[in-house]
């Protein structure tokens, strides 16, 4: 389907070559008009998940006293939440850095409900809907939260395998976290739809209005629920009359009235690959050629990186726009069967290399 992998030679990526080669989702029925990313990425945004899933929520105190949310993905059957097999694999949905859960989230969700998953989205403080006990939100590369969440959901299910997905902006969470945590991540394994690599220079370059002007929106608007608290610590005159997604993130983060930092500082702790060698655990990286929001794939792929780590791997695709990867077929979106049976290969070459080695499985 014209899809290219990008990764170093060895025996794990001809397992993962050989098993999307056989897989349908990389062949044909795309969208009828591949040249327009920006109606690519709409289309999903869109369009509501079939059928609406239904979702439990949980509440997980930090120890700061924050809170995050975890959403349950029950399907539309209205089952108990986090209800699967005492084996069943616990997959961990993150939504874009606005806490945005788009529909093709959701949708990803459903499909991996069917296919015997457990479904769980995180949703970071102050996100959609999940209360902002602390003055205090998650700056864009800190893992501090994700690794709680994580330590819950090991501790909640011990004998299934723990795997992560993320979405767009979001992606710089889930990448942080796997490069600071490395061989103590916990997960199985990570895939990232559409995700920004490098933090600092998406934030500079902007992106075209149509996408940054509702993204800043949908931030100011969950951010004025909180303005009261969050007066304490930010301008929040400037914060809710910011322009471009930089200077909201710069007033958030950088201009706080108690620890003031320079734009500089916050991307040496925030940039999603910092520490990018010390990651252990291997991520399908999914992205377009023709992605809008993520910019010139010459100057937004990190293609060394997938060149020189084992862990690390690029599917990239001539057209799909942002978390769009559109097909006719049911499903909508063949990326997230490419996601499911890249998980499906993760668990099979695993199971093979510990009969091979004749290594006991992890309790």
């Amino acid at each position: 389907g014209h899809c290219r992998l990008l990764c170093k030679p060895s025996a794990l990526a001809q397992h993962l070559v050989r098993s999307l080669g056989r897989s349908a989702a990389l062949r044909g029925g795309r969208w009828p008009w591949p040249r327009w990313p920006q109606l690519q990425m709409l289309w999903q945004l869109l369009q509501p998940p079939e059928p609406e899933p239904v979702v439990a929520r949980e509440l997980l105190q930090l120890p700061d006293a924050g809170v995050v949310a975890l959403d349950w993905l029950v399907g539309p059957w209205g089952a108990a939440g986090g209800s699967g097999g005492v084996s069943s694999p616990v997959l961990l949905l993150i939504p874009n850095a606005a806490g945005k859960v788009t529909g093709g989230l959701l949708q990803l969700g459903l499909r991996a409900l069917e296919r015997g998953f457990i479904p769980v989205i995180f949703n970071r403080r102050g996100h959609n809907g999940c209360p902002l006990t602390t003055p205090r939100l998650q700056p864009f590369g800190d893992p501090g939260d994700l690794r709680e969440a994580v330590t819950y959901l090991r501790c909640r299910h011990p004998s299934a395998s723990l795997l992560a997905v993320s979405e767009g902006s979001g992606s710089g969470l889930l990448l942080a976290y796997l490069g600071e945590s490395g061989s103590s991540s916990r997960l199985a394994a990570a895939a990232c739809l559409s995700p920004i690599f490098r933090g600092r220079d998406w934030f500079e370059a902007g992106m075209p209005w149509l996408y940054e002007w509702p993204l800043l929106l949908h931030l100011k608007q969950g951010l004025s629920r909180y303005a009261g608290a969050l007066a304490e610590v930010v301008d929040m005159d400037r914060l809710l009359g910011s322009r471009s997604l930089r200077e909201l993130e710069e007033t958030l983060f950088c201009r706080t009235r108690s620890r003031p930092t320079s734009w500089e500082c916050y991307w040496e702790r925030n940039e999603p690959l910092r520490d990018a060698d010390e990651a252990a655990v291997p991520v399908l990286c999914l992205c377009s050629a023709d992605d809008p929001v993520r910019g010139p794939p010459g100057q937004s792929l990190p293609r060394e990186l997938f060149r020189s780590s084992p862990y690390f791997f690029l599917l990239l695709t001539p057209h799909g726009g942002h978390c769009g990867f559109p097909r006719r077929r049911p499903g909508r979106c063949w990326a997230h069967e490419a996601v499911l049976e890249y998980f499906r290969a993760m668990a099979e070459f695993l199971r093979t290399e510990e009969r091979r080695k004749g290594l006991p499985r992890p309790r």
